[in-house]
């Protein structure tokens, strides 16, 4: 017999984590909340802390040294900013609402517990990673880490996915069209140089090569997220416009997937998207990051869906437009699945967990660890 999962006990605790608003520009806050998953492991494991760009994150394993993990779980406690009533959560039914239930604290707290319960007993070293920075690229928490040698051989994310396997998700680049021109009165359009205009004309070229899908589509894509210039006058020619791009591409893009993995991505992103771009108009690329892909036909992942299904979920492949930290293991040759209970609303002020899928979850984590 499995362990049983007391929800009576955990649902107080987990909903005790999401009263903490920790979001980016919050500090204090997201040490508190890394701290609380912490302590609610409780003793007898080491901690290993780290910090880059103002951000804690923390590695938790067997003994005293760092071992290469057979497995690693990996958690984020930080969300999205959020109006003040969302961090008070509620439970209506078998829903849990607040902000984090669905991304990802719930899930988290629930890895945090099969650790505490199960790392000791694996025949494999086990580690949990908890991090504070998925939220805004996971640069400071999950990629630090690893440039700092941690390592394993299979890593389980616990982003939300309903109980399936995520083993693919997009990669994203975040790309910056400046456009410079001569301004000059409105009436003459002739004298200037309309900045926004050649703007414009270089994002219609970006979308006639990578245009809005009508429906959902497993392929590149390009959002206009924001256009914008100084310009403060019906009658002024603009010399100034910017626009942000937000582009989500998949492995299957070898292109884009290629350039996401060199040493000066960003650069050569830049120069990529430079193509479909006006005299006048440059590009900068701020992120370059690639798509996450594991094996399929890894065996971990054939256990871990044997696991679920005996608890009544098909452990379906999910496959994801968002990117998540599973790219940092990817571009290192780990395979990384995403794999966390159900709910929706994520970032969202209707967002929940599901509580039906908590008690599944965590069986099904404990029952793959111990097989």
């Amino acid at each position: 017999m499995w362990p049983a999962m007391d929800l009576a006990s955990f649902l107080p605790v987990a909903c005790e984590l999401l009263t903490v608003p920790s979001v980016a520009d919050r500090p204090e806050e997201l040490a508190k909340a890394l701290d609380f998953v912490i302590d609610f492991v409780g003793p007898g494991f080491t901690v290993e802390r780290f910090s880059a760009g103002g951000k804690p994150s923390a590695l938790l394993y067997v003994g005293s040294e760092r071992p290469q993990f057979e497995v690693i779980f990996n958690g984020h406690v930080d969300v999205v900013p959020a109006p003040a009533g969302l961090f008070e959560p509620r439970i209506d039914g078998d829903r849990l609402y607040g902000r984090g239930a669905h991304d990802m604290k719930v899930s988290a707290l629930v890895l945090a517990q099969v650790f505490r319960e199960q790392a000791a007993s694996c025949a494999g070293p086990l580690g949990l990673q908890l991090v504070t920075d998925e939220e805004i690229g996971g640069r400071n928490g999950t990629r630090h880490q690893l440039e700092q040698g941690v390592s394993a051989d299979f890593v389980i994310i616990g982003e939300q996915s309903g109980l399936e396997i995520v083993a693919d998700s997009k990669g994203i680049a975040t790309v910056v069209l400046r456009a410079t021109g001569v301004s000059g009165h409105g009436a003459y359009p002739w004298r200037g140089d309309n900045a926004l205009v050649k703007l414009l004309a270089s994002i219609e070229r970006v979308l006639a090569a990578y245009p809005v899908p009508a429906e959902e589509a497993w392929r590149t894509t390009v959002n206009v997220a924001r256009i914008q210039t100084p310009n403060n006058a019906f009658n002024l020619i603009p010399d100034f416009a910017e626009a942000w791009l937000d582009v989500r591409f998949p492995s299957e893009d070898t292109e884009l997937t290629g350039l996401s993995k060199s040493e000066g991505r960003e650069s050569e992103f830049a120069e990529f998207f430079g193509r479909f771009c006006e005299p006048g108009v440059t590009v900068v690329v701020d992120r370059a990051d690639p798509p996450h892909h594991a094996d399929h036909g890894r065996p971990e992942i054939a256990r871990l869906r044997q696991a679920v299904r005996r608890h009544g979920y098909q452990a379906d492949f999910l496959r994801k437009h968002g990117s998540a930290d599973g790219r940092h293991y990817y571009q290192r040759g780990v395979d990384a699945i995403i794999f966390g209970i159900g709910g929706s609303g994520l970032h969202s002020d209707e967002e929940y967990a599901d509580i039906a899928s908590i008690e599944p979850y965590y069986h099904a984590l404990t029952e793959f660890l111990a097989r």
